[in-house]
């Protein structure tokens, strides 16, 4: 049976024990979101980090719009519920306008120009959305009515609760409510001294009755009450025909919410969790540092490398093997759809993958007639069918003997490895783990065991294959030691000694891990040296610059004193004054950089990164040049002489317009930051060319690109000024830029 792809989502989630995390997650946002941000996720994250980084309030909660853009399609009424919703998107947008945000998020919500029909209509609704009645006059006064008349059936049931003759059917001295109505809870035989409606029977078999006497006053509440709906009736009638002439606009607010509710839930998540936000790179590759799974509490943080395509995890059991293999899916899962996660996000790595496949659980089901093994083969099956996915397998020879399981699995893993999948496998088993680990593209990892204290230490080593412990953790687990001990005799003495050597081979392999840290601990010591001495070499520094300004500063004030005494008119002063000057001043000589080259017409010269040839000198200092069909007047210091081959002049560039005009740059059909890379580089080639008037062709379209090519302009520190084209040159849909 094919399961939909939500079905497959929350399976996964289910199954990497993120249930509670996503659900957390899924509180932060103001309506209800898919966990994917559709487009493109490189632009996505930067607004996401760039609204982290300003404070604001979250956003209301507010309800989908799709009903609502119906209704408005089709000309249709509006409850005052549907407009306040539209009116709640409007006001959090104006808040945001009116924080005066600088960069991204800014130039987001400069694009927000809220009509003033909405200041009409918004004006009516309270913060809580309630209608402002004040504002009307008619309905403040039908307001004061029924509160009289409620006030006046509030005294009525009063005075008939303190009735001597209604005392002794009284139940109990309050007003009931019962299908809203106002009722007096009587026993039996009530009827002899209260006239009124039964409305409803008691668990006791006592009657609710509304008494007559306040009947009329009722009666004139619903008329007041049907006065008053008509004219809220006008009012949404009214605000319906204003909201229908900005659909367009309500439909942009209502997309761009969606958006912006997608990263302010994820960054008021972060932020009241503690966690990071990352989102995932560009290849395969993963290298987690200091990562916690959400599931767990007080955890020790993972660390891991997982370069290769297919990584290994043996070694104790309960050691936190399956653990290990859910945080590195889990931690694939969330940067994908850019979830905040427990990590330390400057010194990990999380690669990008189409698909994330979890093979976890015993598949065996009663319902479903099926073994374990034959389960776990169906679910092997269907790993062939994708392409770029991560791929995590628990217990993978699960089901069936583990050396025929080995060799098969050897071989499928070899298939997957071919498929470019990357595979994350726990197993007990030693003899998989060995066929695999002549391979480069292989990391095997084992868990730690604490000998000394008989229990796991959940951390991992790489490198090595991990020894299970069975024997240990049975007695850890309430195993009788003398059960334990036969089972041993009956494994055998070779297979205990290849335990030995493997146990051997992990205490090595910790040994080296406490010397590279012994290493680490002393670069980390050379680091801080490095980083004082360079600390003092500043201060050295710093030193010598104020010594020298002090050294300025008697030069000064050596030369003063020779002024003076020049003034003076006495020689002797003089002398003895510039004397005193010249020891001070410092001996320094400057060489003057001058192009001693010469060049002749015909020559091939290098400008810049352009070759061209000079057609033409005046006075050895200025040339004419050619350069790739255009012709350009130059300094002669700006030129060096090449070896190179002389090229027939080419030119790529086609000239559609007047002289006057220059050169021409199109951007119709790309993205803003697509044209603006595209356009930088076009001034830059043009200044270099030596024009000093250029056409740009943007189109007009939906506004974006005009917008952002007259931004860049502005801030472009070699344009002049920019203007719409004349008609006949494209209008409103290009620019004349002067240089």
């Amino acid at each position: 049976m094919r399961i939909d792809p939500k079905t497959k989502l929350e399976l996964l989630i289910e199954q990497l024990d993120l249930n509670e995390h996503i659900e957390h997650f899924k509180n932060f946002f103001s309506r209800h979101s898919s966990l994917y941000i559709e487009g493109d996720q490189e632009l996505h994250f930067k607004y996401i980090k760039a609204l982290d980084a300003i404070e604001f309030k979250a956003p209301p909660k507010i309800a989908d719009f799709s009903t609502i853009k119906a209704h408005l399609k089709k000309h249709g009424v509006l409850n005052f519920e549907q407009i306040f919703e539209i009116i709640k998107v409007v006001r959090y947008f104006r808040y945001l306008k009116n924080r005066e945000i600088d960069g991204l998020i800014g130039a987001w919500m400069s694009k927000f120009v809220i009509d003033e029909r909405f200041l009409e209509i918004e004006k009516y609704f309270l913060e809580d959305g309630r209608f402002n009645e004040e504002l009307d006059e008619t309905l403040y006064g039908l307001g004061t009515r029924i509160k009289e008349h409620k006030n006046n059936m509030s005294g009525s049931l009063k005075r008939l609760m303190s009735s001597s003759k209604l005392a002794g059917y009284l139940i109990d001295t309050q007003v009931h409510f019962i299908n809203d109505e106002e009722c007096l809870l009587v026993r039996g035989g009530f009827n002899h001294v209260l006239k009124g409606a039964v409305v409803a029977r008691s668990s006791g078999g006592f009657f609710y009755v509304s008494p007559d006497s306040i009947l009329k006053t009722k009666e004139k509440i619903r008329y007041i009450e049907q006065e008053r709906e008509s004219i809220f009736y006008s009012y949404a009638k009214e605000f319906s025909v204003k909201l229908s002439e900005v659909q367009p606009f309500i439909a942009f607010i209502d997309k761009e919410f969606t958006k912006f509710d997608n990263y302010q839930s994820r960054v008021l998540f972060a932020r009241a969790k503690n966690l990071q936000l990352i989102k995932s790179k560009k290849d395969s590759k993963i290298v987690l540092h200091n990562f916690i799974h959400p599931a767990l509490h007080k955890a020790k943080p993972i660390n891991v490398d997982f370069s290769k395509n297919i990584l290994m995890v043996t070694g104790v059991n309960a050691g936190g093997k399956t653990m290990l293999l859910k945080s590195i899916l889990a931690s694939a899962f969330m940067a994908k759809y850019i979830i905040p996660m427990k990590l330390d996000e400057h010194k990990s790595h999380i690669g990008s993958f189409k698909n994330v496949l979890a093979i976890i659980d015993d598949p065996q089901n009663v319902k479903n007639d099926i073994s374990t093994f034959a389960g776990r083969m169906q679910e092997f099956s269907k790993i062939f069918e994708y392409k770029s996915a991560l791929i995590g397998i628990d217990e993978i020879e699960l089901g069936t003997d583990s050396d025929e399981a080995a060799a098969l699995f050897k071989v499928i893993l070899d298939d997957l490895i071919k498929r470019g999948q990357k595979v994350v496998v726990t197993t007990h088993h030693k003899r998989l783990a060995a066929l695999m680990a002549d391979r480069d593209d292989v990391e095997l990892m084992a868990a730690i065991y604490d000998e000394e204290n008989q229990k796991p230490t959940y951390e991992f080593i790489h490198g090595i294959i991990g020894k299970s412990y069975a024997f240990e953790t049975a007695s850890r687990y309430g195993i009788a030691n003398n059960i334990v001990q036969e089972a041993k005799k009956v494994y055998g003495d070779n297979s205990e000694r290849l335990n030995l050597l493997i146990e051997r081979g992990s205490q090595l392999e910790r040994e080296l891990k406490q010397k590279h840290k012994k290493v680490d601990e002393k670069l980390e010591e050379l680091r801080l040296r490095e980083r004082n001495l360079l600390e003092q070499k500043e201060q050295l520094y710093k030193e010598l610059q104020e010594q020298k300004y002090a050294l300025k500063r008697s030069y000064e004030v050596a030369i003063n004193e020779a002024k003076e005494a020049a003034r003076a008119g006495d020689s002797s002063s003089i002398h003895r004054a510039m004397n005193k000057a010249n020891k001070k001043l410092p001996k320094e000589s400057k060489k003057e950089l001058t192009n001693t080259t010469e060049f002749e017409v015909g020559n091939t010269v290098k400008y810049h990164s352009k070759t061209g040839t000079i057609i033409s000198m005046k006075d050895k200092k200025e040339a004419m040049i050619e350069v790739e069909g255009m012709r350009l007047r130059v300094k002669t210091k700006h030129l060096k002489h090449t070896q190179e081959i002389k090229k027939k002049p080419t030119t790529n560039l086609k000239l559609n317009v007047e002289k006057r005009a220059g050169l021409k740059c199109d951007l119709h059909g790309m993205r803003a930051d697509e044209a603006i890379e595209v356009l930088d580089k076009f001034i830059s080639d043009a200044l270099i060319a030596g024009w000093d008037e250029i056409i740009i062709y943007h189109g007009i379209g939906t506004g974006k690109l005009s917008y952002a090519v007259k931004n860049f302009l502005k801030a472009h520190p070699r344009v002049k000024k920019f203007e719409d084209a004349p008609p006949h040159l494209g209008g409103y849909g290009a620019k004349i830029v002067t240089l």
